[in-house]
């Protein structure tokens, strides 16, 4: 036979699990930092005419934007783990 629970037993087994796997304080900062970062890195690399943040020569100056979308990337990957 099924054993049926009563309300008050689904609230506690609710309770009881409800702070289990909450990321830390730092988490979410760090996680809207990296896509910003990522953002802030592309928008500087357009703006300066592709010179900066890091100036390679005319040929390989696509890595910057390639920096840019790593950084932003780790922070989108970030929001896998976030609870």
């Amino acid at each position: 036979m099924a054993r049926v629970k009563t309300p008050a037993a689904r609230r506690e087994d609710r309770r009881a699990g409800a702070d289990d796997g909450l990321n830390p304080v730092w988490f979410k900062p760090l996680m809207f930092g990296f896509m910003l970062l990522g953002l802030l890195w592309i928008v500087v690399f357009y703006i300066s005419g592709g010179t900066l943040p890091i100036p390679f020569p005319a040929d390989q100056s696509s890595w910057n934007i390639l920096i840019g979308f790593g950084i932003a990337f780790v922070g989108f990957l970030m929001t896998l783990w976030w609870r």
